[in-house]
C-alpha cells in the first residue's frame, strides 16, 4: 500500500515506524527538515520538506497514486485542507485527519464529502483521555482495552506475591471462578512472551493479559489484584488539552485537583471546570505536594508537555505516598526506562493513539487494533467472512486453525454472545474474533489467515 503521511511529529513518526516494516511504501512530509532527516536515518522511507497543504508539495510527494493519506500535522486546518485537496484534485481513496478542536469534532458535517472529505478523524488527546479514565476506573490494571463495541475487554495486570495465581497453574483460574468467562491471552515474563497453557505456572512480576466479557472484568480484577479502598481522590499536573479533558471527564465522580504553572491557563480552567480545584503552582514542588496532602491521593497523573517534569513529579508523588502514579512520556526510550519501576504506568501518547490508525491500514476486515507493551505486541479484532471452502478459519475449531506461533485467539463475539477462545470453540462466519499477537512481525500472517480466498465475493 502506498501511504502519504503529513506531519513528522510524535503521531506521524510512530505511524511511519509501525507501517514501514509491513511492505508499505511510505512518504512523510513536514516543514522541519531536521525531523525528516532523523526519521530517514532510522527508517526505510521517503521524505519531503514542504507545506502539507500546498498542491505542489502533495504532487511532489506522489499524491496522484497514493492509496491512503494520513494528515496528522499539528494544525487542524492544514489537515482538513490536505484531505479536501486529496479528494477533489487527486481522488485519493482513503483520507484520515488528525483533529484537535472540539468545535470541528462536534460538527460531523465538517468532514462530509461536500465539505472537507475526511473519511476518518482522530483526536489523540481525546483517545488518551478516555484511555486514562479507564485506568482510573480499573486501578488494578496496567492496560484496559475494549473490543466489539465494548462487549469484550482485554486487561493487563502484574502478578504479585500473595495474589490469586502466583505459584499456581493457569488451569486454577477456571476452578476458582467457574462461573466467570475469562481466559489468559498472554504472559510476559521479564519482557519475554510466554504462550499460556493450562499447566503454565504464574510467577511474581509476570505481566498477564486476560480477556473477558466486559461485564466480568471488575470481578476478575478483584480476584487478581485486591485494592485496599476505592478510588476517590485524583490529582492532575498539567492543565493543557489532556489535563483539562481528563478533569472534565472525572470531576463528577471523583475529588479532582489540577496543578498548572501558567496563571492565565489556571484562570481559564477555573472558568471551564465546575467541580475541580485549580491550583497555580509547579508539579515538581515538593512543598506544594505536601501542602495538598499527596499522601491522600489515590491516583496521580503527570500530564504536562515536558517528559522530564512528568517523570520528576510522578516520582515525587510516589515518594510522598500517592497510591498509583501515571506519567505521560513522549520519548519511547524514557517509557521503557521508567515503566514498572516506582512509576506505575508510563503512557506513550503515540502508542495509545496508533491503534485507531492501524485499523484502517490492516488488510482484511479489521475492526480494531490496539498496540500493547509499548508497540511490541498487538491485539486485533477481525470479522470473519466466507465459508469452510473459501476461508481458512470458518467452520473450524480453534485448535484446528493454523495460527502462527505467538498468536492466540482470546475470544469470539457472535451477535451479543461472548465466547472464550478455547481449543474446541468453532468459528462461524461473521464472528468477531479477538486475536492477541505477541510479536508484531506475525501480524501480516494473521491477517492473511483470516482473509477469504479470491472469488468468494
Amino acid at each position: 500500500m502506498k501511504i502519504l503521511i503529513l506531519g513528522a511529529g510524535q503521531v506521524g513518526s510512530t505511524v511511519a515506524e509501525n507501517l514501514v516494516g509491513e511492505s508499505n511504501d511510505i512518504t512523510v512530509v513536514d516543514l522541519d527538515g531536521e525531523k525528516l532527516r532523523q526519521l530517514q536515518d532510522r527508517l526505510d522511507l521517503r521524505t519531503l520538506t514542504g507545506s502539507a497543504s500546498h498542491p505542489s508539495t502533495l504532487e511532489e510527494a506522489g499524491i496522484a497514486d497514493t492509496d491512503m493519506l494520513l494528515a496528522v500535522t499539528q494544525s487542524d486546518e492544514v489537515n482538513l485542507v490536505a484531505c479536501k485537496l486529496a479528494a477533489s484534485l487527486y481522488n485519493t481513496p482513503t483520507r484520515i485527519a488528525r483533529i484537535r478542536a472540539t468545535d470541528y469534532l462536534s460538527r460531523e458535517t465538517v468532514f462530509s464529502k461536500e465539505n472537507f472529505s475526511v473519511d476518518f478523524s482522530i483526536c489523540p488527546e481525546q483517545i488518551l483521555t478516555d484511555y486514562i479514565a479507564k485506568l482510573i476506573e480499573f486501578p488494578e490494571a496496567l492496560q484496559v482495552l475494549e473490543f466489539a463495541e465494548g462487549k469484550v475487554s482485554l486487561v493487563a495486570v502484574r502478578a504479585f506475591n500473595g495474589g490469586l495465581l502466583v505459584g499456581k497453574p493457569l488451569s486454577y483460574l477456571r476452578t476458582h471462578m467457574p462461573h466467570v468467562q475469562t481466559r489468559v491471552a498472554a504472559i510476559f515474563r521479564r519482557d519475554r512472551a510466554i504462550i499460556p497453557e493450562g499447566s503454565t505456572i504464574v510467577q511474581d512480576g509476570d505481566e498477564i493479559f486476560f480477556i473477558a466479557s466486559t461485564d466480568h472484568i471488575r470481578r476478575v480484577l478483584k480476584e487478581m489484584r485486591r485494592m485496599d479502598k476505592p478510588i476517590e481522590r485524583v490529582m492532575i499536573v498539567g492543565g493543557g488539552n489532556i489535563g483539562r479533558r481528563l478533569a472534565r471527564a472525572l470531576e463528577r465522580a471523583y475529588q479532582v485537583k489540577i496543578i498548572e504553572f501558567n496563571k492565565k491557563v489556571c484562570q481559564k480552567l477555573a472558568g471551564e471546570l465546575t467541580n475541580t480545584l485549580v491550583l497555580n503552582g509547579d508539579g515538581t514542588d515538593e512543598k506544594l505536594m505536601q501542602q495538598e496532602s499527596i499522601s491522600d491521593v489515590d491516583v496521580f497523573c503527570a500530564l504536562t508537555n515536558d517528559d522530564e517534569n512528568n517523570i520528576m513529579s510522578a516520582l515525587l508523588a510516589k515518594q510522598g505516598g500517592a497510591r498509583k502514579v501515571l506519567a505521560l512520556i513522549n520519548r519511547s526510550a524514557y517509557v521503557d526506562l521508567v515503566q514498572g519501576g516506582k512509576i506505575d504506568i508510563a503512557l506513550s501518547p503515540a502508542q495509545v493513539t496508533i491503534g485507531s490508525l492501524l485499523a484502517y491500514v490492516r488488510q482484511g476486515d479489521v475492526v480494531a487494533v490496539h498496540s500493547l507493551r509499548r508497540g511490541a505486541a498487538e491485539a486485533l479484532e477481525l470479522v470473519v467472512h466466507g465459508d469452510r471452502e473459501s476461508s481458512h478459519v470458518v467452520g473450524r475449531r480453534i485448535g484446528e486453525v493454523d495460527l502462527p506461533r505467538g498468536a492466540t485467539i482470546g475470544a469470539l463475539v457472535r451477535g451479543d454472545e461472548v465466547l472464550m477462545g478455547h481449543h474446541d470453540t468453532v468459528i462461524e462466519a461473521e464472528d468477531h474474533v479477538i486475536v492477541f499477537v505477541t510479536e508484531k512481525r506475525m501480524v501480516k500472517k494473521v491477517e492473511k489467515l483470516f482473509q477469504v480466498r479470491l472469488g468468494f465475493f
